[in-house]
């Protein structure tokens, strides 16, 4: 009885750094099949549909997360989502059209929020803080391998079997790691959680739909931001706004590094080929820095773990953004932008766990869960939008860097050790 108990957090542990892995090649998988899937859809005018899928599915099943656990249980919401992202992988690749592969897209998207968010409250009530922020660094590193070697790997698969084959690739290791999760809840009794008010929360996903097919319209883009700032306040835990110390301002943080980081993340390749006139190639290898920097760093920060880690790192990652985007040249770029990850690297993993960490405020695991991912997630399509609508309406990617420092420097003083 002792070795089983001692056994579940153990699976638990490596459940979920799996997954992490499986999330890593998925991510790659898809984002280097997409030109020779929108090529063999006819679709290369409707990009936007062909990425929206996963993302509404999502955020459609954030608010539905815990209503799903209180009626089917641990084991019931498991089986629901893995049929429903085998079923939703399956139709993406068997899929004709466009709006087909999307559904596809959805329902797998809508399976990985589900299990996502059962994942993390499973981490949070049954592994204590010390194994949960080396779960957090191990996972960081899953994206070390993926990053080197995804995106050649995902083109030869391609090449041999075709992409519809090869979009199933990360499908063994989705299947390992929700095996090892669910042995590690056996016996785990079904949440009694109140959740949110339906409505309210699901207009996350409603303003995620308007800056997904804005189209580079961005007033559409903007409204939709504003409608997903209203459900996110809605899902997160009372006081986040506010800051309010403690779990609040720790998700707060999360939010507000998600619209810094994310946001400079995506529009860097932009900046450095249409402002400084760096190539394509170089800018690539600007990209993967940051990513690398943080993996490496986090598996040395969780072994000197300190409160100001999380305030110090993102001040790190503010001044490397803003370097970046003033710095003009490939050399500076390069150092800044790993600077940057290594600043991620540092904060991280100490301000995951502030915000999923129960206070006295005595939110459950499941309200936790929800709430980190919805932050992250929310945080990283706030910045992606923003800072495409001022680069879009004229205003210049400078200004847009400018926001998106100034977001992280924000998300460093919530993170102070005071909160």
């Amino acid at each position: 009885m002792t070795e089983t108990r001692r056994a579940g957090p153990l699976f638990l542990a490596v459940g979920i750094v799996a997954l992490e892995f499986a999330a890593a090649v998925t991510g790659f998988v898809a984002s280097t099949l997409l030109p020779v899937v929108a090529a063999d859809l006819d679709a290369k005018n409707s990009l936007g549909l062909l990425i929206a899928g996963s993302t509404l599915g999502l955020f459609v099943a954030l608010p539905l997360a815990s209503r799903v656990l209180g009626r089917l249980g641990p084991r019931g919401t498991l089986a629901a989502g893995m049929i429903a992202y085998l079923g939703g992988l399956f139709l993406a690749a068997v899929s004709q059209t466009a709006w087909m592969f999307a559904l596809g897209q959805f329902s797998a998207g809508l399976a990985s929020g589900l299990l996502a968010v059962f994942g993390v409250s499973s981490a949070i009530r049954h592994l204590d803080d010390r194994l949960r922020i080396r779960v957090i660094a191990a996972s960081s590193a899953m994206w070390i391998l993926p990053a080197l070697v995804g995106p050649a790997a995902t083109l030869g698969l391609e090449h041999l079997v075709g992409w519809r084959w090869t979009l199933v690739l990360p499908v063994p290791f989705v299947l390992f790691g929700r095996l090892l999760v669910v042995r590690a809840a056996r016996g785990e009794p079904p949440t009694d959680e109140v959740p949110r008010p339906l409505l309210r929360t699901l207009s996350v996903p409603l303003g995620a739909a308007c800056v997904v097919f804005s189209m580079g319209r961005w007033p559409i883009a903007l409204a939709g931001a504003a409608i997903t700032v209203v459900g996110m306040i809605a899902i997160l835990p009372a006081g986040t706004a506010r800051l309010r110390p403690g779990t609040p301002a720790a998700l707060g943080a999360m939010v507000l590094f998600a619209i810094g980081y994310f946001g400079a993340d995506s529009l860097i390749t932009v900046l450095l080929t249409s402002v400084f006139q760096v190539s394509l190639g170089q800018a690539a290898i600007v990209l993967s820095a940051a990513p690398l920097g943080w993996a490496v760093t986090s598996l040395v920060a969780t072994k000197f773990t300190s409160a100001r880690f999380p305030a110090v790192g993102l001040g790190l990652t503010a001044l490397g953004t803003a370097v970046v985007a003033f710095g003009g040249s490939f050399p500076v770029a390069l150092v800044a932008w790993t600077v940057a990850g290594i600043g991620v690297g540092l904060a991280y993993p100490g301000l995951y766990i502030r915000a999923t960490t129960a206070d006295s405020n005595g939110f459950s695991a499941a309200e936790l869960a929800t709430a980190v991912i919805t932050a992250e997630c929310v945080g990283q399509l706030l910045g992606r939008a923003v800072g495409g609508a001022l680069s879009s309406s004229g205003t210049g990617l400078l200004a847009s860097y400018a926001l998106f420092a100034a977001a992280l420097v924000a998300a460093a003083i919530a993170a102070r050790p005071s909160r």
